[in-house]
């Protein structure tokens, strides 16, 4: 299960010259140039790379604006900022109001990590219309990602395999499978892609974004960060406290759990959204398919996931549902609440023997469209993690630890302790611990927490503004279901966070939103 993230299904097309003119390739820079000098060329806007997820060029706005795309050359090695460079995509809408109301322009990164900010804006990009009135909206895939120097590691075939695998082996034979397939995944990742991975660090995406900043020609960097984008934010924020503009997290990253720790807290939110969806759907009128009280509905997903255990059902020809990919199924569909009724579906025909719909939902979470081609959501995800991280953990910890997790969670907990290990064999050493955050002398950030988070659970907010520092996080609370609160539209969040970013507003910590 790739880290918090919220790929979308998006259609972005265009000329095969405009494609090659915007793929991001790594060239030599002058020693002498100054790359805050550098001018973007805006162009329509090609169709999405298959390392982006493939689709149609995207849709004008309801109001006719237009989506614009350019590179953005930034450094390979930020330790040597005169050297090698690679080519950073990004996207923009320019601002829909009045010339002298625009405040500059507001950078968006959606969480991942590795999920493409080229393709995800234009999918949300009606419900920030709003503060596009006042800004320029922008978004980018962060070096590592889709068109900026993507990384890659198995190809199709391999993956299809990969996201079968047994990833809770019960026996000496399936726990050798299985870490011989991830060892193989990421020597695939070391064999394809070895130039970049040292250099997918979050730091290196924060030193990306103030070169943006200044590119773009802002003062200040005004920001929104969901999900693993709180986590680039607060480490923007404290690499570059002084240039911090107005910036909202939402969905929050605690940044002061080790990998484990985060795990283990990523199990309580998933197993705490599957119990509220599971009294949501036995608390209703009508009846629920898949079960007659909270504890029956648990209990057979429970037994559906032991009995795919051993034997697979059909799911999208010619694959097989197995207990991963339903494991996986299930994770996606709760990241939202308007997921809520797919999940009933699919649980409801995988009881009759189908697995379609658990198997379509498992192929969203890990980047897999229609036609059978991979983005590389899941490659930069594992290799932005493996670098930041510094933890690798073993066999005999992870097992040691078997029993808290299945405590915390009966159907998630096996699933991501084993997780823990996918960093074991990589090529890259870890960073720290875990990220520094802290920015005093930073100007506000409004810090957003919802409490029935499953990906990013709500602890998460209060931890980050504290370790925000005195001042600078404010916390607000959104009583809500799903990942992340401003796109759940509640008038109270989003009356909030726009107040904010429009007209300078922060709102009182400790605020509460229902």
């Amino acid at each position: 299960m790739p880290n918090p993230s919220r790929p979308r299904a998006v259609v972005l097309t265009a000329t095969a010259v405009l494609l090659s003119s915007l793929v991001a390739g790594c060239g030599e820079g002058s020693r002498d140039e100054d790359l805050t000098a550098q001018k973007l060329n805006w162009r329509n806007c090609p169709a999405p790379s298959s390392s982006e997820g493939g689709g149609d060029a995207p849709s004008p706005l309801p109001d006719g604006g237009k989506w614009e795309c350019a590179t953005l050359r930034a450094p390979l090695d930020w330790n040597a900022p005169r050297g090698e460079t690679i080519g950073v995509a990004l996207i923009r809408a320019r601002a829909s109001g009045a010339e002298n109301r625009r405040i500059g322009s507001l950078l968006f990164n959606f969480g991942g990590p590795g999920g493409s900010g080229v393709t995800a804006l234009p999918a949300f990009g009606e419900d920030y219309a709003t503060l596009r009135t006042r800004y320029d909206l922008v978004s980018f895939d962060p070096r590592g990602v889709g068109r900026s120097a993507g990384v890659r590691c198995e190809n199709d075939r391999q993956l299809d395999a990969y996201f079968q695998q047994d990833a809770t082996p019960d026996d000496a034979a399936e726990r050798g499978s299985f870490l011989d397939s991830t060892r193989k995944f990421n020597a695939a990742c070391e064999k394809k892609s070895k130039k970049m991975l040292p250099h997918v660090r979050t730091t290196d995406a924060a030193r990306d974004m103030d070169l943006m900043r200044q590119v773009l020609g802002d003062e200040k960097l005004h920001y929104f960060g969901i999900s693993y984008g709180t986590e680039l934010g607060g480490v923007y924020a404290h690499l570059f406290p002084e240039n911090v503009g107005r910036a909202v997290f939402d969905a929050v990253v605690d940044p002061t759990q080790t990998p484990e720790r985060s795990a283990l807290g990523q199990a309580r939110g998933f197993q705490l959204a599957l119990d509220n969806y599971a009294e949501d759907c036995t608390s209703k009128a009508e009846d629920c398919p898949v079960g007659d009280t909270p504890q029956d509905v648990e209990d057979r997903i429970t037994a559906l996931l032991k009995a795919l255990d051993g034997r697979p059902i059909p799911g999208v020809f010619p694959r097989e549902l197995t207990q991963t990919a339903a494991t996986g199924g299930i994770a996606q569909s709760l990241y939202s609440k308007d997921f809520w009724g797919y999940l009933t579906e699919g649980l409801d025909q995988a009881y009759g023997g189908d697995g379609r719909i658990l198997m379509l939902l498992s192929d969203s979470l890990n980047g897999r469209n229609e036609n059978g081609e991979y983005s590389n959501i899941v490659a930069a995800n594992v290799s932005v993690n493996c670098a930041d991280d510094r933890p690798r953990y073993s066999v005999t910890q992870v097992e040691r630890r078997l029993p808290e997790f299945r405590a915390a969670s009966p159907v998630f907990g096996d699933f991501l302790a084993w997780g823990m290990v996918g960093c074991t064999d990589w090529a890259v050493p870890g960073a720290a611990d875990r990220p520094d955050v802290s920015a005093a002398g930073s100007a506000p950030i409004l810090v957003v927490g919802n409490t029935g988070d499953p990906a990013t659970p709500y602890e998460g907010a209060r931890r980050m503004a504290d370790a925000l520092g005195k001042g600078v996080g404010v916390e607000l609370t959104y009583k809500g279901q799903g990942h992340g609160a401003y796109d759940s539209k509640n008038p109270c969040v989003r009356a909030a966070v726009d107040g904010y970013l429009l007209d300078g507003r922060v709102p009182a910590a400790g605020t509460v939103c229902s």
